[in-house]
């Protein structure tokens, strides 16, 4: 296994992956928040919600296994040279274990608040089935030839996945509605610097090792930072150019608001 050439490269590797996790982990807390306040859940959509819960999940199991099997270890420096270094750290670890009980708890919260007439659509619930029927038959492919980084590599790729589904609906809904209302920019923010800050600690590693490998030795976190980034550009378009707060508001007040799932889907779940 390879070890750091720079120490101040390796500490600014720590720091901008730390600088990540709490980014990324903060902006959970203002929607739990708020449910707590108002006992309710009505504004926040459950589909979000169950997809952002598989989404978290598929990247706890590859960080956790792959940072803590030195079989999947061993599986990985046999692909890619056993002088790089494993592209998973301390930081992606906690915040993707962090990451599933926040969503979790948020999921509580839903089923112990007032919710009005919103259900989880069907789309939503056939979505996560398939994936994780998915993942199931590729557990059973695996297993006789413990091809367990192929195996990990597959949820990271639904985790991809899934980080494009639960962001596409939700830009869908804002040019809908026309409005960012009910959409933290806090949020937003948070999560592009935590973006920014999860690609330049691949930036960091790869400068030191002088070989970018790492960059399709870890293909999910590379593509996580750049699709919560591209999103998140775009959010932030949506609410500071296309509807600013004010005049999002003035169709708010016309009743212009939409009722819209996340995901459309002409079937709810009963």
């Amino acid at each position: 296994m390879a070890s750091w050439n720079s120490i101040p490269l390796e500490i600014s590797y720590e720091i901008v992956g730390w600088i990540a996790f709490a980014s990324w982990s903060i902006s959970f807390y203002p929607q739990l928040i708020l449910n707590f306040r108002r006992k309710s859940v009505v504004g926040l959509n459950f589909d979000f919600v169950m997809l952002n819960l598989t989404k978290h999940s598929s990247y706890m199991i590859y960080n956790v296994c792959l940072y803590f099997s030195p079989v999947i270890q061993k599986q990985y420096f046999d692909t890619y040279g056993d002088k790089e270094m494993i592209p998973v750290a301390a930081n992606d670890v906690a915040f993707s274990i962090h990451a599933v009980v926040m969503t979790a708890v948020t999921l509580f919260q839903i089923f112990i608040y007032e919710r009005g007439p919103q259900k989880v659509s069907r789309l939503a619930i056939g979505i996560v089935v398939v994936v994780w029927a998915f993942a199931a038959i590729c557990f059973f492919i695996a297993l006789p030839t413990h091809s367990w980084l192929w195996l990990i590599s597959i949820f990271n790729s639904i985790q991809v996945f899934m980080t494009c589904v639960k962001y596409i609906p939700q830009a869908k809904m804002n040019f809908t509605r026309k409005s960012t209302v009910g959409w933290s920019i806090g949020n937003i923010l948070l999560d592009f610097t935590g973006g920014l800050a999860n690609y330049l600690q691949m930036v960091i590693q790869s400068i030191d090792q002088n070989s970018w490998k790492n960059f399709y030795g870890n293909i999910g976190k590379t593509l996580l930072s750049l699709i919560s980034i591209f999103f998140d550009i775009l959010f932030m378009f949506q609410h500071y150019v296309l509807y600013p707060e004010k005049k999002a508001s003035k169709s708010l007040e016309t009743g212009e608001e939409s009722n819209e799932p996340l995901i459309d889907s002409s079937h709810e779940h009963v």
